[in-house]
């Protein structure tokens, strides 16, 4: 039979024919509390010759209103443990779960350039990240410039490169130089067509282009890879 501590709920089992007609006291052995229990009905009570393993009888503190008997000391009903089998089953689908979701992420950084193209709504998502993604394919790098003097007049000079950082073969679009001054006003600007239509994966290309005469207020460079219109 299954009997409950009526103090902290914990649940016991004993031998239902240990039990007499009148009940008796049961301690339990979690908060030491003692109740009367009283016997189950005849037709509830199973045969056995033993009481259970790890049942034990000791001598009680008569408690108000009961008549002095043995008490009952019942282990709590431990919860089933799992079997190597399925330990073994968890530890395997959690690690399997793991896995995928690194190589959800891998896949994400891999080809942010391609999934940014078909879905541009992705951008906003890898800015949360600080992940920075080229939606064009095409890096400007290594830009620089110097001043120089030709003819006797001023000469604005700009170097750089551009580098296919994309999964395929793209078409290389212009290049916008602007000039600005300290408070980031635009002075002057121009385009530079490449001397190349397309660029293969990984491949970059060097440009230099020139302005005779640039605006003595000019204070910064800035290049953009211009619209496709």
């Amino acid at each position: 039979m299954i009997i409950t501590c009526p103090q902290c709920g914990t649940r016991y089992t004993m031998d239902a024919a240990s039990v007499p007609a009148s009940g008796r006291k049961v301690r339990c052995s979690k908060c030491g509390h003692m109740w009367h229990q009283a016997a189950p009905e005849p037709e509830r009570i199973l045969s056995t010759n033993a009481v259970l393993a790890g049942v034990t009888t000791e001598a009680a503190t008569p408690l108000r209103g009961f008549a002095e008997t043995g008490a009952i000391v019942a282990p709590p009903i431990e919860a089933p443990r799992r079997s190597w089998a399925e330990r073994i089953g968890l530890i395997a689908g959690w690690t399997g779960l793991a896995a995928l979701l690194v190589l959800i992420g891998w896949m994400g950084m891999r080809f942010r350039q391609e999934i940014e193209t078909l879905w541009p709504q992705s951008s906003a998502l890898y800015a949360t990240f600080g992940v920075k993604v080229n939606s064009r394919g095409i890096e400007i790098n290594d830009v620089t410039y110097r001043h120089a003097t030709e003819n006797g007049r001023p000469m604005l000079e700009v170097t750089g490169k551009l580098v296919n950082v994309s999964s395929h073969e793209i078409a290389v679009p212009r290049v916008r130089v602007s000039l600005t001054d300290d408070a980031q006003r635009e002075l002057y600007h121009w385009i530079y067509n490449p001397p190349v239509r397309t660029l293969a994966v990984g491949q970059s290309i060097g440009f230099s282009t020139k302005l005779a005469g640039p605006p003595p207020a000019a204070k910064h460079l800035q290049l953009h890879l211009a619209s496709q219109d």
